[in-house]
C-alpha cells in the first residue's frame, strides 16, 4: 500500500487522541473545495451545474485556513472543480503543508505540468490525477480527446521534478474487468505513489445518472476487478487503507462514517456531506452538532444512501476498524509493504 508510514502514524495518533478526548465524531479527512469552477464537463460530476455567480466565485486562502483549522482534520483534500484554475492555489497549498496536513491536491492534469513550478515537492504534498482507465475509455469518461496522454506527460514531469503522485480512478458500471486490469498494470509503470478507486457515485447533480453503481454490482464487480490483486498475482500500489478495498469487496460489512470527511466550499460546510445536497452550515460546529446522523448511512435506511459504497464515507470507517487488534497486524503490513 501507497499510505506513508508518517501519515499513517499521524492518522492513527490523532484518532486515538480524539478517543481520549471521548469525541465520537471527528473529522479524518477536510474536503476542501476553493472553487467550482473547471476546465471539463465530465459527465459523472456535477460541480459546474452551480449558477453562474457561483461558478465565478473563489475561496481566498485565509477562508481555506480557517476552516482547516476550525475543523482539525489532519488530512486535506481539494478537490473542486479544477483547483489549478484558483488564482491562489499555490499559496493554499503552501500554507496548509506549513501547518502540517497531508494534502491531496486533485486534478484532471490539463494545467498540472505548466504549475509545477509554483510549487515545491514535500512528504505533505501529493498531486492526486483523475484517471478513469486507459486512453479511449478515460477520454469519453471526461469528454475530450487527448486528455488522457496529457494527464500522463504531467504525471511523468511531476514525478520527475520529485512530487508525490497518485492516481484517482471511479469505477462505473459497464466497466471491463480486464480493461480495469490493464489500467492498473500499466499506472504501476509510472512510478506512482499510489492508485486511488472508488465505485461511481450518484451524486445527484451529475448528468449522468445510468452508469452509477448499485451496492450489490459494486461487489461483483470489484471482486472481479480485483482478483489478481487479491490473491497475490498482482502487487498493484493502492492509495488505500486495505480494509476499505475488503469492503469493496463484500468481505467487510462497514457503515458510512458522513462525519468523517466534511466538505467546504464557497457555498459553506455542507450537509450532511460531498454528496447530497440538502443544504449548507456556516460553521463546522454546527454542521457537527446540528446535523442527524442517524438519518444517513446504509443502515439508516435512507433510500439516498443504500448504493452508496464511497471511499469519503467508508475510508474514514475502515481507517477507525484498523485501530482494532484484530486489524492491526493488516493495517500496518500495508504500509510497510508486507
Amino acid at each position: 500500500m501507497a499510505v506513508s508510514l508518517k501519515q499513517a502514524l499521524a492518522v492513527g495518533a490523532y484518532i486515538v487522541q480524539q478517543k481520549l478526548q471521548g469525541k465520537q465524531r471527528f473529522p479524518l479527512v477536510l474536503m476542501l473545495e476553493p472553487l467550482f469552477r473547471c476546465n471539463l464537463a465530465c459527465s459523472g460530476c456535477g460541480k459546474i451545474q452551480h449558477p453562474t455567480e457561483i461558478l465565478t466565485q473563489n475561496l481566498s486562502p485565509e477562508a481555506c485556513f480557517a476552516a482547516v483549522e476550525e475543523c482539525g482534520a489532519p488530512v486535506v483534500s481539494i478537490p473542486g472543480g479544477e483547483p489549478l484554475l484558483h488564482p491562489q492555489i499555490d499559496e493554499i497549498v503552501r500554507g496548509l503543508v506549513e501547518r502540517r496536513k497531508f494534502v491531496y491536491l486533485c486534478t484532471n492534469a490539463l494545467l498540472l505540468e505548466k504549475s509545477l513550478d509554483k510549487f515545491q515537492p514535500s512528504e505533505y504534498l501529493t498531486f492526486s490525477v483523475h484517471l478513469d482507465g486507459l486512453r479511449e475509455l478515460h477520454d469519453h469518461c471526461v469528454d475530450r480527446e487527448g486528455v488522457f496522454d496529457k494527464a500522463i506527460s504531467a504525471i511523468k514531469a511531476a514525478k520527475a521534478k520529485g512530487f508525490r503522485v497518485t492516481t484517482n480512478t471511479t469505477v462505473f458500471a459497464g466497466a471491463d474487468p480486464q480493461e480495469m486490469q490493464a489500467f492498473f498494470d500499466f499506472l504501476q509503470t509510472l512510478g506512482l505513489d499510489g492508485m486511488m478507486i472508488s465505485p461511481g457515485y450518484s451524486y445527484e447533480w451529475a448528468p449522468d445518472q445510468e452508469h452509477f453503481l448499485k451496492r450489490e454490482q459494486t461487489r461483483q464487480l470489484f471482486r472481479q476487478i480485483l482478483q489478481p490483486w487479491k490473491s497475490g498475482q498482482k502487487a498493484w500500489n493502492f492509495n488505500h487503507n486495505p480494509l476499505f478495498l475488503d469492503f469493496l469487496l463484500g468481505e467487510k460489512d462497514y457503515d458510512c462514517t458522513p462525519w468523517g470527511s466534511p466538505s467546504y466550499s464557497v457555498l459553506g460546510w455542507q450537509k450532511p456531506c460531498y454528496l447530497l445536497n440538502e443544504g449548507y452550515y456556516k460553521t463546522y460546529r454546527e454542521l457537527l452538532e446540528q446535523t442527524q446522523w442517524e438519518n444517513y448511512g446504509h443502515r439508516s435506511g435512507n433510500p439516498k444512501c443504500a448504493d452508496c459504497m464511497v471511499h469519503c464515507g467508508y475510508e474514514p470507517t475502515a481507517a477507525l476498524d484498523a485501530l482494532h487488534p484484530a486489524n492491526m497486524g493488516r493495517a500496518l503490513g500495508s504500509v510497510f509493504g508486507s
